[in-house]
């Protein structure tokens, strides 16, 4: 059996479900699992709600939106069934109810913004069924069995691999279908990391040894950059395991960076194919050598500069590298590229609203802290000397790092 995962670009709207039953009824004969990522950016509109909930404002238009955007793609499908409108609209009640019960802002965030997932997977079911498929919808809370870090879930394989077996007997005959990027303890509903359904797909395809996973994309492709950013960037026809595990690393945003371990381990191929074209070839990942790779230039935005400065003139030592590490593994921060001096540790994290502040407020019980918001971290692999000159020359740079592979420079927009 197959995996598929179709991203939110790929059930935008009502036009795009419709080609998801064009795409999945070529393989009717083999019924996939079909993963599904909340509607277009649903996730933002929700991320929305949670902010509003938490600065104590009101959410009702925010969340009006989100359902009208809903509703009208229920209108373009003819979906009129009044049980299942019901159904649907017990969802953003469920909205109301968790702000004003849960105070805890990564907590709440997993209940809210997992809606998207829940609101996308119902309605792509409900088509499907409508269009004559034989499927089964399911609730991945009750498969992907998590620990309670909100936000950024650990998943309990042994459980949910014995959850996930039981759906074999099912698989043989008919298509089922899935939320991405949500989990659950058995009594509330976590995430696995901000555009997780990449992983989900990957766990659901690790637990059933399934023949291979694709993830349906708006890019034809694993491209050497962002198309958007640089036209020139070229498709990548394979990759090796490591080299696509190093690219997700850096922020390579076309797969998410939990994805490739389990299909690794479980030599399992992962596509990447274009939703709009199926025709073309794609990316195939897969245990394979693959020389002279081009350049990849990966943009993450968003970026964090904490320089951590020893207040006694003393120099940066073991025992407070140790601090600073100890302080960043209680918050929940990685470290995207660090560098220290002979009294200073600077390093570059994702800037979360919450989580940032808390760890300088941390950090400065101890050190004296500077720190620098809205950078952005360029990473060059595989640079050629062309490429390692145009970015570590690029105006702005305020941090440069680089090894045999790899460039990163963290600059100013």
């Amino acid at each position: 059996m197959k995996v598929f995962k179709f991203g939110g670009a790929s059930v935008k709207n009502a036009l795009a479900i419709k080609n998801v039953a064009t795409i999945v009824q070529q393989f009717a004969s083999e019924p996939p699992l079909i993963v599904v990522s909340a509607i277009g950016k649903t996730t933002n509109a929700f991320e929305k709600v949670v902010a509003l909930a938490h600065q104590q404002k009101d959410i009702q238009p925010t969340l009006q939106e989100i359902q009208q955007y809903h509703t009208q793609i229920l209108e373009q499908l003819g979906i009129t069934d009044p049980q299942f409108l019901t159904a649907l609209q017990e969802q953003f009640n469920q909205v109301s109810m968790v702000v004003s019960k849960i105070e805890d802002y990564d907590q709440c965030y997993d209940q809210i913004v997992s809606k998207g997932e829940l609101l996308s997977s119902m309605i792509l079911h409900h088509y499907l069924v409508k269009q004559g498929f034989e499927t089964t919808w399911i609730d991945a809370r009750e498969y992907i069995i998590t620990d309670t870090t909100y936000r950024e879930a650990n998943v309990d394989w042994v459980k949910t691999k014995s959850a996930i077996q039981a759906l074999k007997k099912i698989l043989p005959t008919k298509i089922i279908i899935t939320q991405g990027f949500i989990g659950g303890t058995g009594k509330t509903t976590t995430t696995l990391g901000r555009e997780g359904s990449d992983y989900s797909a990957a766990i659901f395809a690790a637990c059933l040894n399934a023949q291979s996973v694709t993830i349906w994309k708006d890019v034809p492709g694993v491209m050497s950059a962002d198309p958007k950013r640089l036209p020139h960037a070229i498709v990548f026809e394979e990759l090796p395991y490591q080299e696509a595990a190093e690219m997700t690393y850096y922020g390579a945003s076309v797969i998410h960076p939990k994805t490739i371990k389990p299909l690794a381990n479980a030599g399992i191929p992962l596509r990447v194919k274009n939703f709009d074209d199926p025709g073309l070839a794609g990316t195939i990942i897969h245990d394979c050598k693959v020389d002279k790779l081009p350049p990849l230039i990966v943009f993450k935005e968003n970026q964090c500069l904490i320089s951590c400065k020893v207040t006694d003139y003393s120099f940066v030592n073991e025992q407070q590298m140790s601090a600073i590490f100890d302080t960043l593994s209680k918050h929940d921060v990685r470290i995207n590229v660090m560098q220290n001096s002979a009294i200073s540790f600077s390093f570059c994290v994702d800037f979360r609203e919450i989580k940032i502040p808390n760890l300088i407020k941390a950090l400065s019980k101890t050190f004296e802290v500077y720190y620098n918001t809205g950078l952005t971290l360029i990473t060059v692999k595989n640079y050629d000397a062309a490429t390692f000159d145009e970015y570590r020359t690029r105006p702005g740079v305020i941090l440069e790092q680089s090894s045999r592979s790899t460039l990163q420079v963290l600059v100013r927009v």
